[in-house]
């Protein structure tokens, strides 16, 4: 799929990979759900279908969190207070903690409810504040969230897949 460049674009990648996410999240036994098999996100690391999911709502819930300090004047810090981007495998780690006492259900239900309010958000927000103007160094607002929604679902959704035929879940 092609970078987004406009706000129906975006809105459509992010809907179009979170769809198909959730078809081949559908297909995972909760018994497999929390197995550290997958490759993780740190080098060298494992982790579960339970921590892919809190990885993506962690990101998805920062996504919100940054939109939510920049339209209240306040300072952001990118990507998270604490971190800095070269860290990313300790973030994920972080994400990973941060969801590990939900069920795999309820984490299920809080990445939607993340993903239906960035897509709320988008939609409440004009295409030239979306692509217009650069909102974090050179990058625009809808780039960041691209960056961190619909990238990362299809990233996750190729690693699942990867996963479930191992596993012989096709």
């Amino acid at each position: 799929m092609a970078i987004p460049g406009c706000k129906s674009e975006l809105a459509d990648a992010i809907d179009i990979n979170y769809k198909k996410l959730l078809a081949d999240l559908d297909g995972v036994p909760e018994v497999l759900s929390r197995e550290p098999s997958l490759e993780g996100h740190a080098k060298g690391t494992q982790m579960s279908v339970h921590d892919l999911v809190a990885y993506l709502t962690g990101w998805c819930e920062l996504v919100l969190k940054w939109h939510a300090g920049k339209a209240a004047g306040e300072p952001v810090d990118f990507p998270e207070t604490g971190y800095k981007w070269n860290e990313l495998g300790r973030l994920a780690k972080k994400f990973y903690a941060d969801y590990a006492g939900l069920t795999q259900a309820a984490l299920l239900e809080r990445f939607v409810e993340a993903k239906d309010r960035i897509l709320a958000m988008i939609e409440r927000t004009d295409n030239d504040d979306l692509y217009g103007k650069p909102w974090y160094e050179a990058y625009t607002f809808g780039r960041m969230i691209q960056l961190n929604t619909s990238s990362p679902f299809d990233n996750a959704r190729k690693r699942l897949r990867r996963w479930k035929k191992e596993k012989g879940l096709r």
